[in-house]
């Protein structure tokens, strides 16, 4: 990998996410050599993911190249590579571009989609965890309405404008409000010989409220706001399978769709060699002590999604969102610091700092530690942390900017195909 040898300890981050770089900026002027290797070379901000999905924003406005985020550090390094096995004895990982040895080891690989083993769901749904997979998710939406133009088949029209997206946590709640604003204010517009009166946004949820992880007062909110705005919500609905064409669920409920967006889940990104069945927790993820080492070894420490630090408060593990990454990134990257110097190493904290989802224009949930509130402040409030958190100034201007536009002109400009999202049509004319 051409990184040179030097006499100070070798970290070695296998993840460029909120966690990654949250330990990266801590470690940045310690006397460490510390390598960086993700399989993208930037750093993706997840929460508005959705956006780029439905057009609100361009992929480049939410990524941050990770080499940015190591210029000025000395001892740093980054490499676009996957890791592909963790030698755990010979304290080695095996990557695509080559092996490398570590002193420490964390692993900040965060988390994919849960398809619970269904491999149906899997081939046919489409899922949103990635920057390929919005801008595939964004062309097929597209695509739809441009396809729905060329039939004159009611039911294959209505089949193209039918969406369905599984799981009531803050990313199908957020994707099903934009797309209700979409069908709401653009396509009027974009698609004037169309009928887009008849395109329908489908939320099932397999509980019985929307945004478990949160209040009941912010889930019944959230429900009224996506109902105000068209959407069909479904609780108490599993589904079961997805050949492409049809959803069906344990219920005599179907969809007739070509488009399902897979929310309902995530696991824990593993990475061969710390995979075996007996290393795993619930959720797919690494069992850590307080410390965020990894149960078993005392080099090698996980954080943010992948990591599970099971404690009285917190049965589970800590919420894979992106402040427990955050949070155990920084305090990581202390507590090496102490390993280093001989000192006895800090526990982990977890401050909760509350949760909040947006429905669409002026219209929110925030559950702040001693505040609830609704409506267009907390629409107001969450505009605010997201921006606070995106990295790089650029960014933040940029979405800010985008916002802005946005409400006042009730527009999404980044609605473009960019690269085509091939599917295959034909079966919704039987």
């Amino acid at each position: 990998m051409n990184i040179p040898r030097s006499n100070c300890p070798r970290i070695i981050i296998i993840g460029g996410g909120f966690g990654g770089v949250s330990l990266v900026e801590k470690l940045s002027k310690k006397d460490v050599q510390v390598v960086l290797l993700d399989k993208n070379n930037y750093h993706t901000f997840q929460p508005l993911l959705y956006q780029v999905s439905t057009g609100g924003l361009e992929p480049d406005s939410i990524a941050y190249p990770l080499r940015k985020v190591l210029i000025g550090y000395d001892n740093f390094f980054f490499r676009l590579a996957e890791v592909t096995e963790i030698l755990a004895e010979k304290k080695m990982l095996k990557t695509t571009i080559g092996e490398i040895s570590y002193d420490y080891l964390v692993i900040a690989t965060g988390s994919e989609t849960n398809f619970f083993g269904n491999d149906e769901l899997e081939k046919h749904a489409m899922a949103m965890k990635t920057i390929p997979q919005s801008l595939n998710l964004r062309s097929l939406i597209l695509e739809n309405f441009e396809q729905a133009l060329l039939t004159d088949d009611y039911h294959e029209r209505d089949a193209l404008m039918n969406f369905v997206i599984v799981g009531g946590g803050p990313t199908g709640v957020e994707l099903a409000g934009a797309l209700a604003e979409i069908k709401k204010g653009i396509l009027p517009k974009d698609y004037p010989d169309l009928d887009t009166r008849r395109a329908q946004i489908n939320l099932v949820q397999g509980g019985d409220r929307l945004l478990n992880a949160m209040s009941e007062k912010a889930s019944k909110k959230a429900e009224e706001f996506l109902e105000e705005l068209g959407v069909q919500v479904w609780k108490n609905v599993r589904v079961t399978s997805y050949d492409g064409k049809t959803v069906r669920t344990k219920t005599d409920l179907t969809f007739e769709t070509a488009t399902l967006v897979w929310a309902a889940g995530v696991k824990g990104a593993t990475i061969k060699g710390l995979d075996a069945k007996e290393l795993m927790a619930a959720g797919n993820r690494l069992p850590v002590n307080e410390f965020n080492q990894v149960v078993g070894y005392e080099d090698i420490f996980a954080i943010g999604d992948i990591a599970c630090m099971q404690t009285e408060d917190t049965p589970n593990g800590h919420p894979m969102m992106a402040q427990p990454a955050i949070q155990q990134g920084r305090n990581l990257g202390e507590n090496l610091i102490r390993l280093l110097d001989g000192k006895p190493l800090k526990p982990f904290e977890y401050k909760d700092k509350g949760s909040m989802a947006t429905v669409g224009r002026n219209k929110a949930v925030c559950d702040l530690k001693n505040i609830r509130f609704q409506g267009v402040f907390a629409w107001f409030v969450w505009m605010f942390v997201h921006l606070f958190f995106l990295i790089g100034f650029r960014n933040r201007v940029v979405v800010f900017v985008n916002w802005v536009y946005n409400y006042v002109r009730f527009d999404r400009e980044a609605r473009l195909i960019i690269r085509p999202f091939k599917r295959d049509y034909s079966q919704f004319k039987d």
